[in-house]
């Protein structure tokens, strides 16, 4: 009995030094990841100066807002336009390649860092 009491005590130890060595692995990967972007591009309209949070908001936005009604009445964005998910591509087209930009944030120095 003496004997399995001993080896459950360095089995205990042993998982215990292993999951103290885990965390600190853990910890380390943490602090060298780099921050990622969600995919989402910022789009400034030119002619307006309002800069929507994605692409699609711009298309979803001016939809809603109905700044896109001739467009809608011409049929550029299909039978319905409210579920065209490529709607935002039609409306880069049909008004042309210069009145939107992406806007590109500065990261902060300190990120920017290899």
């Amino acid at each position: 009995m003496a004997s399995l009491k001993s080896e459950l005590d360095e089995l205990r130890t042993l998982v215990q030094t292993l999951t103290t060595q885990m965390a600190d692995v853990q910890s380390q990967l943490t602090l060298k990841r780099k921050p990622t972007s969600n995919g989402k591009v910022q789009i400034r309209d030119k002619q307006t100066g309002k800069i929507y949070k994605s692409k699609n908001s711009v298309y979803q936005t001016m939809l809603k807002a109905g700044e896109l009604d001739k467009l809608v009445e011409a049929g550029t964005f299909g039978p319905n336009p409210a579920k065209n998910t490529f709607g935002v591509h039609a409306l880069f087209r049909a008004l042309g390649p210069d009145r939107f930009e992406e806007v590109h944030e500065q990261q902060p120095d300190h990120l920017n860092d290899g």
